[in-house]
C-alpha cells in the first residue's frame, strides 16, 4: 500500500488543491478513471463553447444580410471542425498527464478509485487496477455525470449525452432534445445553426428555469420562433424505428399538483435522440458506505461551510458537492479548500456573487436574487430593465436582448440578469460590484464607461428609474 499526504480523487479542479499540496513539499496521489482534466475539459465546457463559437461565427455570417452585405455560405467542414476541438482537447489532457507522470511529488493512478475505509482508496478498475493509496488527506471531486430520467423504452433506444453529442461528426436531421436547460439550450443552438431540425421537450414552462423568470420567458419565446419547443411537457416514452426515434411527451405541471397529465400531448419523431435532463453526482461510484460521508437525499457529498465531510480528514469540491455545477466555482471552491488546508485558520466558502452563463444564441448571463425568489420572500425591491437597442452599440448591432437590474430600497444591488449579445462578459461587472466594490448602484453609475461601447447597457440598466416590485412605485 502507498501512503501519501494528499490524495484526491478526480483531475478537474481538484488537481489545483493537489499542486498547492505538492508545492507545500507534499507527497500527492491522483486518482481518475478516465481523460486527465476533469469534465470540464473532456465532455464539457472547453469542448462545447469552442464548438459553440463556430455556429457564433456562422451565424454572424448569415445575418449579414441586415446590414446591407451580401455573401453566401459555400460549405461548412462540420466533421473537421469537430474533429479539430476533440483533438485539441484530447491534446490537452495528454499534457496534464505527461505532467503529472513526470512529476517527482504526484503519483498518477489510473483508474475508478472506491473507498475502503476513510482514507485508504482502491483502483478497483482500470490500468492500475488493484493498487491500495492511503492518506493523510482526501479530497474528493469525482464530478457528475448525465442523468438518464426514468423514460418507458430509454433503455433500449440508441440515444446521446452530452458526451456523444460533443462528437457527432454530422449534424442530425431532426435532432430531438430531452431537457430545457443550459445543455439543451446551447446544443440546440449548436446543431439547429449548422442545419437541424431540433424539437425541445422540457418539463418547466420556460427553458432556462435557473434563470430569472422574466429573462427565461423572453428567452423561450426567441427559441420557440427558432425551433419546435415543447415546454410543459415530459417524455413518458421513447421508440426507435428503422432508424427514426419517437418520443411521446405530456403535459407536466409543476407545484402542489405537479406530475404528468394523461390528456393533451405531442410525439415527436427524429434521428437522434439527445438525453440533456442535468447531471447526477458520480458518489454512487465510490463506495462511500465505507466511509463515515454522508451524502444529502440528492446523493451529493454533504460538506460544512468550510468544505470538509463528515468523516475526519476528508473534504470535498465541485460538482459533486451540488452547490453550483460550474467550473469557476469548483475553481473558487478549490482556492478556498487550499486556503483552509495551507493557510493560519479556517475561512468559510465564499459564494456571493456567483454568476452563470448559457452561451446560447440569444446568450443569457445572471447573478444573484432572481425576481421571484424576492417575491417569495416577501422582500422589498425594486427593477429596472433597460433594452440593448437603446444605446448606440445595441443599435448598430441590431442587438435583440435586455438588462435587469434588481437593487433593494437602499441601493444595494441584489442581482442582475441579461439576455443578449456578450451578456456573459457583460455581466462581469456587476460581479465585481457585488463582489469588491461597495455592492450598491453607485459603483456602476460613478465609473466611467467607454463610449459607445455595448458596456452602456449595464450602465443605463442601473441608473435611471426603477420600479418598487412590491407596490410598482418609483424609487
Amino acid at each position: 500500500m502507498n501512503e501519501v499526504d494528499f490524495l484526491v480523487i478526480g483531475s478537474g479542479s481538484g488537481l489545483d488543491v493537489a499542486n498547492a499540496a505538492a508545492n507545500r513539499g507534499q507527497s500527492v496521489a491522483v486518482v481518475e478513471k478516465g481523460p486527465l482534466g476533469g469534465t470540464c475539459l473532456n465532455r464539457g465546457c472547453i469542448p462545447s463553447k469552442r464548438l459553440l463559437y463556430h455556429a457564433d461565427v456562422l451565424e454572424t455570417v448569415e445575418r449579414a444580410g441586415e446590414f446591407d452585405i451580401d455573401v453566401e455560405v459555400n460549405g461548412v467542414e462540420f466533421a473537421d471542425i469537430v474533429r479539430k476541438v476533440n483533438e485539441d482537447v484530447e491534446s490537452d489532457s495528454e499534457s496534464i498527464r505527461d505532467g503529472l507522470r513526470s512529476s517527482s511529488r504526484h503519483d498518477l493512478y489510473e483508474g475508478e478509485g472506491q473507498f475502503v475505509d476513510d482514507r485508504t482508496i482502491e483502483v478497483v478498475s482500470g490500468a492500475d487496477e488493484g493498487e491500495q493509496i492511503r492518506a493523510e488527506t482526501v479530497l474528493i471531486a469525482a464530478g457528475t455525470r448525465p442523468s438518464v430520467p426514468d423514460i418507458d423504452g430509454i433503455d433500449d433506444v440508441d440515444f446521446l449525452t452530452s458526451t456523444e453529442a460533443l462528437q457527432l461528426e454530422t449534424p442530425p436531421d431532426h435532432l430531438v432534445i430531452v431537457g430545457g436547460g443550459y445543455i439543451a439550450a446551447e446544443l440546440g443552438h449548436f446543431f439547429g445553426t449548422f442545419g437541424s431540425d431540433v424539437t425541445i421537450i422540457g418539463r418547466r414552462p420556460n427553458l432556462l428555469p435557473e434563470a430569472d423568470e422574466e429573462i427565461a420567458q423572453a428567452f423561450t419565446e426567441r427559441y420557440a420562433d427558432r425551433f419546435t419547443v415543447h415546454t410543459g411537457h415530459a417524455a413518458t416514452a421513447v421508440s426507435e424505428d428503422d432508424g427514426t426515434i419517437t418520443v411521446e411527451a405530456k403535459p407536466y405541471k409543476y407545484g402542489d399538483d405537479s406530475g404528468v397529465k394523461n390528456e393533451g400531448g405531442v410525439t415527436v419523431p427524429g434521428d437522434e435522440l439527445l438525453v440533456a435532463a442535468g447531471r447526477r453526482p458520480n458518489t454512487d461510484l465510490l463506495n462511500l458506505d465505507a466511509t463515515g460521508v454522508e451524502t444529502d437525499d440528492r446523493g451529493f457529498v454533504d460538506t460544512d461551510e468550510y468544505l470538509r465531510t463528515t468523516a475526519d480528514g476528508v473534504w470535498a469540491l465541485g460538482d459533486i458537492v451540488g452547490e453550483y455545477l460550474l467550473k469557476h466555482s469548483a475553481n473558487h471552491e478549490a482556492q478556498a479548500v487550499a486556503r483552509n488546508l495551507f493557510g493560519d485558520g479556517l475561512e468559510p466558502v465564499d459564494y456571493t456573487a456567483m454568476p452563470f452563463a448559457a452561451f446560447a444564441s440569444p446568450e443569457v448571463a445572471g447573478v444573484g436574487a432572481r425576481e421571484e425568489e424576492l417575491r417569495a420572500a416577501g422582500r422589498e425591491y425594486a427593477t429596472r430593465t433597460y433594452q440593448f437597442d437603446k444605446t448606440a452599440r445595441g443599435n448598430a448591432m441590431n442587438a435583440d436582448g435586455f438588462l435587469k437590474a434588481i437593487i433593494d430600497l437602499d441601493g444595494e444591488i441584489l442581482g442582475c440578469h441579461i439576455m443578449g449579445p456578450e451578456a456573459s462578459d457583460l455581466i462581469q461587472e456587476v460581479v465585481v460590484a457585488m463582489k469588491a466594490g461597495s455592492g450598491t448602484v453607485q459603483d456602476i453609475r460613478e465609473s466611467v464607461h467607454i463610449h459607445p461601447a455595448l458596456s452602456e447597457v449595464v450602465q443605463r440598466g442601473f441608473s435611471g428609474q426603477f420600479s418598487r416590485g412590491d407596490s410598482g412605485h418609483s424609487h
